[in-house]
């Protein structure tokens, strides 16, 4: 069972929720060290001065705000750890919003809140109180010395507290030019797209999305201890750039729906043309690793 991270209450009007945090997710991926081929000795990294090529020592490196090009507000690490704010054992709800108001671009990280000893009863309040009126809390709190926005929400028997990112780091449409976009559909596309839509709904169930790149990897990482020989990992080629080719919207969705329902298979483990595609290119990959 994973450790908590973080003890306190949950805290709105003269309400307290002894809890503690934990993790919602585990680490995954895969992580690569930087090795010399020479003699598979780890790799670290120098703190070079980008002017001059060299070293730095440790003693001589301090931390500063670019203010203007090349000038810099110099702060030590008492006046940083002064503005920290003050760690304290509560989050405090500030509000309760609908939560289909919160975009899921402010959302960052999942933790579950467990309730501690003598705290089950007020836990289940909040959670059925937040469940029959759709709503979830906008809390503050302090976590590994950092400062948090955070909503809290029902999640089954359970409260997950999610951090959200600040206002000032999610970007609007109009910041990456979305905005007033002209192109216009026809109902008869509308209508076929929902077909299409309708045709590869499924129930969502995680488990059966992989990380195909971790796999394969991992696979000829396997066969490398195994056959003690050196295999290179074969790239896909890069599909051609289509240009400003004019694209029918029609005939691709009539030919995407042509194509739906002959690959599926019966009941509980039906397979889609998605899945069998996935599962054919990454045969296709170990076939040319080998």
């Amino acid at each position: 069972m994973p450790r908590s991270i973080w003890k306190g209450a949950v805290s709105f009007g003269l309400v307290h929720i002894p809890v503690s945090v934990v993790s919602a997710t585990r680490p995954s991926g895969l992580d690569f060290d930087w090795l010399d081929d020479r003699s598979l000795d780890p790799v670290g990294y120098k703190r070079i001065n980008k002017n001059t090529g060299k070293e730095v020592p440790s003693e001589h490196i301090v931390k500063g705000i670019e203010h203007g090009k090349g000038q810099y507000v110099v702060l030590s690490d008492d006046e940083i750890h002064g503005a920290l704010p003050e760690a304290t054992r509560t989050i405090d709800i500030l509000a309760f919003v609908e939560a289909r108001e919160i975009s899921i671009l402010h959302f960052e990280k999942p933790y579950y809140l467990a309730p501690d000893k003598n705290g089950e009863k007020v836990y289940a309040l909040l959670r059925d109180t937040l469940s029959a009126a759709g709503k979830v809390g906008v809390a503050n709190l302090v976590m590994h010395t950092k400062q948090h926005l955070a909503v809290i929400m029902p999640l089954g028997d359970a409260l997950v507290l999610n951090t959200l990112r600040w206002a000032d780091e999610v970007r609007s449409a109009e910041d990456v030019g979305l905005d007033g976009l002209g192109a216009k559909v026809t109902k008869k596309e509308v209508d076929m797209a929902q077909r299409l839509v309708d045709d590869m709904t499924e129930t969502w169930d995680p488990a059966q999305y992989h990380d195909t790149f971790k796999d394969n990897v991992m696979a000829l990482v396997e066969r490398k201890l195994k056959d003690g020989k050196l295999e290179a990992v074969t790239e896909e080629p890069e599909s051609e750039d289509s240009g400003a080719d004019v694209i029918d919207l029609t005939e691709l969705l009539r030919r995407s729906l042509g194509g739906k329902g002959k690959d599926k298979a019966p009941a509980k483990g039906k397979t889609t043309a998605r899945s069998t595609s996935r599962r054919s290119a990454s045969a296709s990959r170990t076939r040319k690793a080998k």
